[in-house]
């Protein structure tokens, strides 16, 4: 291991850092290592990636002291946050720095920082197209993040900012997959009406970010928008139908009726799938499917997603 470049990874243990942590473990002959940072290194699947080869060190977005010591030593660090475990753009924020200020430290070559475009630019805080949330948000989870960027270029960090897009697996934990409607037919619930939507597997994620790193300093700088597949309601519900082998219907409400759900964050996803309705082209064309594929030659198509996960998508 001591001639490969050590990638220190944020969230190993979730979903785009655990798809980039296996990427890299699983090529034999990848010219990196893998440093996988978690708060729980006794957890399962911290010991599933141990067992794969990587090293597991216990490190916290809110202990700048453990990121100083995990990034200590390693050529780059992919970076990201997790608003839905606190529902706080300002704590989000707080780890970004964290994170700028330990990859600074230990001189890191090349960090990724898993962003969202900042909808206050389409969508002005005084536009009442969709509501201001949390008195400064549009979309909380994405601005956030985006005015986090920020922390990466004041400390002066090669990095690459990661434009990701919604997760397939979303319709098997999030509670967005088919439901049955009163009378018995699955729906698919969205509020993008006939617009495409950007979507993609977690896994794949990480696999085009292992892509970026493998291109050397090439992506430093820029921002690079990622996605399986570009899909309208319509196309999602009817790969449903075919995986489930039970129809499934496009049921296409408005924004304000989804903000209504009530569970929560229902406003925040309301405002977002509005934002990707109204600005269909621009967010699709931030997203090229052509450079993700060089990236991430095994980019999954959501059918090809579909035949390995439909079993586990909950129905009711």
């Amino acid at each position: 291991m001591s001639d490969k470049k050590i990638i220190a990874v944020v969230g190993a243990t979730g979903a785009q850092g655990g798809g980039l942590a296996r990427a890299i473990l699983n090529d034999a002959g990848s010219a990196f290592a893998v440093r996988a940072l978690t708060r729980n290194p006794d957890s399962e699947v911290a010991k599933a990636l141990a067992k794969l080869g990587a090293e597991v060190v216990k490190a916290d977005l809110d202990d700048a002291a453990s990121l100083n010591s995990a990034f200590a030593g390693a050529y780059g660090a992919f970076c990201v946050t997790n608003f839905w475990e606190h529902y706080s753009p300002e704590k989000e924020q707080a780890q970004a720095r964290a994170m700028a200020e330990a990859a600074k430290k230990a001189g890191l070559e090349h960090v990724i920082w898993s962003t969202f475009e900042d909808t206050r630019k389409w969508v002005p805080l005084d536009d009442d197209r969709m509501p201001t949330l949390m008195e400064k948000y549009k979309v909380p989870h994405f601005d956030g993040k985006a005015e986090a960027n920020a922390a990466f270029g004041e400390a002066g960090v090669p990095t690459t900012f990661l434009l990701t897009s919604f997760y397939w697996e979303n319709f098997i934990y999030f509670g967005m997959g088919p439901k049955p409607g009163p009378d018995g037919v699955l729906a698919l619930t969205l509020p993008i009406g006939d617009k495409k939507m950007p979507g993609m597997s977690a896994e794949d994620i990480g696999k085009s970010a292992y892509g970026i790193f493998k291109r050397g300093s090439e992506f430093v700088g820029k921002t690079v928008g990622v996605a399986g597949e570009h899909l309208t309601g319509a196309q999602m519900a009817a790969a449903l139908t075919k995986a489930l082998g039970q129809e499934v219907r496009y049921n296409a409400v408005s924004p304000e009726t989804y903000r209504g759900f009530g569970f929560p964050g229902a406003d925040d996803l309301g405002n977002m799938f509005q934002f990707k309705r109204d600005f269909e082209d621009y967010y699709c064309g931030a997203r090229d499917l052509t450079l993700v594929r060089s990236l991430n030659p095994s980019l999954q198509s959501f059918e090809v997603w579909l035949v390995a996960n439909k079993d586990r998508i909950p129905l009711e």
